[in-house]
């Protein structure tokens, strides 16, 4: 069963969007929303409020990525910086690894992941061209 619904912040002034309107689509997500929205270092954050063109290597075709999180935040030093937060399973960021037998599974486990490349390189990109910084968020950030 998908785990999703709507967030309401605490702080709704911080949010960059219709804070009545933020969707997660996992535990992990709702888990980054309530550190965004309570960290007094974090200055302004978005959910999905942004699109990113990529090229699918699936079908070659362009597409419209929106990554998870962008976020203004201010560091320890008082810098202030802006990060792009992407919220995968650490398996999906990874190849998948080879099995004995191509079972369907592995086909898809195989397409997630040049999508994700493709969408990722996209964001990197993105990020670079800004002076953001890209970063994947996984269980082991999460603590899980």
């Amino acid at each position: 069963m998908a785990y999703s619904g709507l967030f309401k912040p605490k702080h709704p002034e911080k949010y960059v969007g219709d804070s009545n309107n933020i969707v997660y689509r996992s535990s992990w997500e709702v888990r980054v929303m309530k550190w965004l929205d309570e960290n007094p270092s974090i200055l302004t954050w978005a959910s999905e409020e942004l699109h990113i063109s990529y090229k699918s290597p699936i079908d070659n075709r362009f597409h419209r990525y929106f990554p998870d999180f962008i976020v203004k935040m201010r560091t320890k030093e008082g810098i202030q910086k802006t990060m792009m937060l992407e919220v995968k399973p650490k398996k999906q960021t990874r190849p998948p690894e080879i099995p004995k037998r191509k079972t369907k599974h592995f086909i898809t486990e195989v397409t997630t992941w040049g999508v994700n490349q493709a969408k990722w390189k996209a964001a990197k990109e993105f990020c670079l061209d800004r002076g953001w910084e890209f970063q994947l968020i996984t269980e082991d950030h999460l603590g899980l």
